[in-house]
C-alpha cells in the first residue's frame, strides 16, 4: 500500500482537501443572506503541508532551519471581510464565488493528474 501511496504522492490528499474546501465555500455561498453568519475557509497550503511526511521543505542536515508547523492549519478559520454587512454576516458573495471557482478548477486539475497516474499504472500492469 505504501508503494501506491508513494506513486500518487500528495495528490490524493490534495484532492480530498479540495473537496472539503468546496463544501466549506458552498456553505458560505448558501448562507450569504443568513444574519450573523461568519464566512469560513481552510488554509489549503498549510493543511496540505501538514499532510506531507517531511513537509514541503525537508531538512537534510540537523543544522538546517526547520519549517515550523501550523498546529491550527487543518481547522476552519474565519474570513476577514472587506465590507461586512450591517446584519453581522461576513460572506462577500463575489469573493466566495471566485474562491469556489478557483478551487473547482484546481480540483479538476488534481483529478486529471490522478487519472493519468492510474492510467499509467494500468498500462504498466497490462504490459502496454
Amino acid at each position: 500500500m505504501d508503494g501506491i501511496r508513494q506513486h500518487f504522492g500528495i495528490h490524493d490528499d490534495a484532492l480530498a482537501l479540495r473537496s472539503k474546501r468546496n463544501n466549506i465555500l458552498a456553505s458560505n455561498i448558501a448562507n450569504a443572506a443568513t444574519p450573523h453568519f461568519k464566512a469560513r475557509d481552510v488554509d489549503f497550503e498549510a493543511t496540505l503541508a501538514k499532510a506531507m511526511p517531511d513537509g514541503p521543505l525537508a531538512t537534510t542536515n540537523s543544522r538546517h532551519v526547520s519549517r515550523g508547523s501550523n498546529l491550527n492549519a487543518d481547522r476552519l478559520q474565519y474570513r476577514d471581510p472587506v465590507n461586512p454587512s450591517l446584519d453581522g454576516n461576513t460572506v462577500e458573495l463575489a469573493v466566495e464565488q471566485m474562491q469556489f471557482s478557483e478551487n473547482v478548477v484546481r480540483y479538476q486539475t488534481s483529478l486529471t493528474f490522478l487519472n493519468r497516474k492510474v492510467s499509467g499504472l494500468l498500462s504498466a500492469i497490462k504490459g502496454e
